[in-house]
């Protein structure tokens, strides 16, 4: 059973943190003096025995001098050891914050009485730092014994093996052989190969096993890739929580062993001022609804890593197909919970895409779900130069045309702004080329891929989905600039902002003309399907609806005006108005603090009006409008040659910006807003992730050596993880489930009483994905 930190407005556990828990002493009085520094009046009325054996807190209360590690395995509390350190304000932060232990207010008798004690504490302590500092006694660390010495290299061999396999990207288990009863496994043949090198620690420990002893079984493989996965985690959450602000992004749903799990994101500002998106954890879907889902997110955001979604700032989702609807359901659920959460779209998706993606109409999830298995086609060379000749061929009489369309189909067009744009240009040759593909003449493709260029063939053949083309092209045009200055420098988004009511002008004057629009636009989709030989046909799902209800004949046009242009400019009116309502509005206007957009403005702004959506977020909020007076007083009559920051990375750099608090903590909340696109080089941990699932098939996917991969670039220590492990999987029984430490023997002033009670993230977390027989590294 995991500890729980007795401290207000600590959320610990032993089961999610590498601090050690202390129970409280039995000594009454010492016992009394540690209740009374925790300010929790529900604890004065029991005993110090109730204290000991229920209560515990961790070590981020004490003095760091006050905490010993006499061991690998066990840190104790010094005798005279008080806790001091405690967070008493935080909850008046956040009132609606729930189950907060209810803090005592003190009175004047007790503040005096705490402060002598303090007093006389401190004088003691400084004491027994002099008696220690003139002692010749060794206190250092007793030394382990050879055993334990060769247990601990040889688990430091084996999880630098794990480390590797996960940078790497290598599966656990190797393709089938030729027999089918056999099945390779890497970890085995790679221990082979480490103890053939000379790995002492490795051979010395199974060099006396039985021929047919497991080298690793699947449980300890688990188990350590458990330990390696937390280790590495928790080094980022450290980060997290020294920043406090923070966005969730979401990927698309992965399936590891037959169950969907969903990508986690944070994004923050770190110590040294720069953004960063890093990947967390995968969240196990199960068979729950969004509610179930908003629930599992809270809980691995609070529970384990023991940070306030009250902190959260933003959200994106990166979701596609029938995970669209879902995910917007779990945006709203918690943006009702928390309102600043706000929701925008991400920035690695064009605003376009995006808007596609979400519009929850089959005809155009059908165009969408086409556009993504013409990226996956496309990655082939044979088949880029398929689509090059054959728009050759098409646009033979404009050459010029041609060579525009084909440098506008380079690799990665169908995630671009103008997507819709370029597919309604190539429709007729993408058709060819698809057609030749599927014919596999000249045998340069495979049967799976000539049958993916048929089934595309198929659906790009249908009249529903040329019309479904040129509707979402007509459309999206409106959004195509506000999109791509969304997603682009500083300047461009405060202008996108800005420019938010006339792209709504827009599409609204387009639903109040759609009879007009609809016109023009179903006579393009005519020509087009001529162009192409695609006959003109309503869908035959409808038409038999119809016969079954005999209604009365209905025509083509009317068909698609109803049932595809005005749902989706209806659609994408509605989802331009959610993701950029008024607060995100607001939001993206305070960028006019960046220096370059003040220029821009003639140093005219006024981001008073807009900082009420993070008032509450700044250390001296009644002083803001002074501060930005001040702000703008020194950039209009900087130096000729000092330079405007043109970016929030940029001013958050600058050496001074520290002596403007207020502005300083507006702009670190702005940068974690999802739609700024991240500075280059940091969106790495998405493409990491798409990396890893593109290497190999789906079959070999495990979600720790995905976390490993994806953070190879933060820093591990070796001999943390054989300490961690040894805690938790004591070397005797490696399968048994972890056990707290016994407490140590009791001594004067029940100083010993405080033993540790252990506890390391992940233990209560079970092992990680089971490993398949093949995974089973034998002898």
């Amino acid at each position: 059973m995991p500890n729980f930190c007795a401290a207000p407005n600590c959320t610990r556990k032993s089961t999610q943190s590498d601090l050690a828990f202390f129970r409280f002493p039995r000594d009454p009085e010492r016992c009394r003096i540690w209740v009374e520094n925790c300010r929790r009046a529900d604890l004065e009325a029991k005993t110090s025995d109730q204290l000991n054996k229920h209560y515990r807190l961790c070590a981020k209360h004490f003095d760091p001098a006050m905490v010993c590690k006499t061991s690998p395995y066990r840190t104790v509390l010094k005798d005279t050891a008080i806790p001091t350190i405690f967070d008493l304000t935080s909850h008046l932060k956040n009132p609606h914050t729930r189950h907060r232990k209810r803090i005592k207010e003190l009175t004047e008798d007790d503040i005096r009485r705490m402060k002598e004690r303090r007093l006389a504490s401190s004088a003691e302590q400084l004491a027994a730092k002099k008696d220690e500092d003139s002692s010749t006694t060794n206190e250092d660390e007793p030394q382990l014994s050879t055993e334990e010495k060769e247990y601990r290299d040889h688990l430091k061999s084996l999880f630098e093996i794990v480390v590797m396999f996960g940078k790497q990207g290598i599966p656990l288990a190797a393709d089938k052989v030729s027999e089918p009863e056999l099945e390779s496994n890497n970890i085995q043949a790679f221990l082979d190969y480490c103890i053939n090198a000379g790995d002492e620690a490795l051979r010395k420990r199974f060099e006396a096993t039985a021929v047919n002893a497991e080298y690793l079984s699947a449980t300890q493989l688990n188990q350590l890739l458990d330990v390696c996965e937390n280790t590495v985690r928790e080094e980022m959450v450290m980060e997290v929580r020294e920043s406090r602000f923070f966005s969730l992004v979401t990927g698309e749903f992965v399936e590891f062993a037959d169950e969907k799990h969903l990508p986690l994101f944070l994004r923050f500002v770190n110590q040294q001022n720069i953004l960063r998106e890093e990947f967390l954890d995968f969240i196990p879907l199960g068979d729950g609804d969004e509610s179930a889902l908003v629930e599992k997110i809270e809980a691995q955001v609070t529970d384990r890593w023991g940070l306030s979604m009250e902190d959260c700032r933003g959200q994106a989702h990166k979701a596609t197909g029938t995970s669209t609807t879902k995910m917007k359901a779990v945006a709203v659920l918690l943006m009702e919970k928390y309102p600043l959460a706000l929701h925008m779209p991400c920035s690695h998706m064009a605003l376009n895409v995006h808007l596609g993606n979400n519009l929850p109409f089959p005809n155009v999830q059908v165009v969408m779900e086409t556009l993504r298995r013409i990226e996956a086609l496309f990655k082939s060379q044979f088949s880029q130069v398929e689509l090059e000749n054959a728009i050759s061929t098409h646009y033979q009489k404009n050459e010029d045309r041609g060579a525009a369309l084909r440098e506008a189909c380079s690799p990665g067009w169908t995630e671009q702004h103008n997507v819709f744009d370029v597919l309604l240009e190539i429709l007729p040759p993408l058709l060819l080329c698809m057609e030749n593909i599927w014919e596999n003449d000249n045998r340069h493709f495979t049967s799976s891929v000539a049958a993916d260029a048929y089934a595309i063939a198929e659906v790009l053949a249908d009249f529903e989905v040329v019309v479904t083309v040129v509707i979402l092209k007509n459309v999206l045009t409106f959004t195509r600039a506000f999109g791509r200055n969304m997603q682009g420098e500083t300047l461009d988004v405060f202008s996108a902002a800005s420019s938010l009511t006339a792209v709504m002008h827009s599409l609204n004057e387009v639903n109040d003309n759609i009879d007009v629009y609809h016109e023009f636009w179903y006579e393009e989709a005519l020509n087009l399907a001529a162009q192409m030989e695609v006959p003109v046909s309503l869908p035959r799902l409808f038409l038999r609806k119809q016969r079954e209800v005999e209604m009365g004949e209905i025509q083509a046009e009317s068909y698609f005006k109803e049932y595809v242009t005005i749902p989706v400019i209806r659609g994408i009116m509605q989802e331009v108005e959610d993701m950029f309502c008024d607060t995100n509005v607001k939001a993206l206007k305070c960028l006019s603090l960046v220096p370059a957009v003040m220029g821009h403005m003639k140093f005219n702004t006024t981001e008073e009006n807009y900082a009420d959506v993070y008032r509450n977020d700044l250390p001296n909020p009644d002083t803001l409008p002074a501060e930005l007076h001040c702000w703008r007083i020194k950039w209009k009559h900087r130096g000729k040659e000092v330079r405007l920051p043109t970016t929030i990375h940029e001013t958050l750099q600058l050496p001074d910006v520290k002596f403007f608090p207020n502005v300083n903590s507006f702009l670190k909340v702005l940068s974690t807003l999802p739609v700024l696109k991240l500075e280059s080089g940091n969106n790495a941990a998405s493409e990491r992730l798409q990396g890893y699932l593109d290497g190999g098939p789906a079959k070999y996917w495990h979600k720790s050596l995905a976390m490993l991969h994806i953070n190879t670039h933060v820093k591990h220590d070796l001999d943390v993880m054989v300490d961690k492990y040894c805690r938790l999987y004591p070397e005797d029984d490696p399968e048994a489930e972890p056990e707290a430490e016994p407490e140590a023997e009791g001594s004067a002033g029940g100083g010993a009483d405080a033993a540790v009670e252990g506890g390391a993230e992940g233990a209560a977390d079970g092992a990680t994905d089971g490993a398949a027989e093949g995974d089973v590294a034998t002898k």
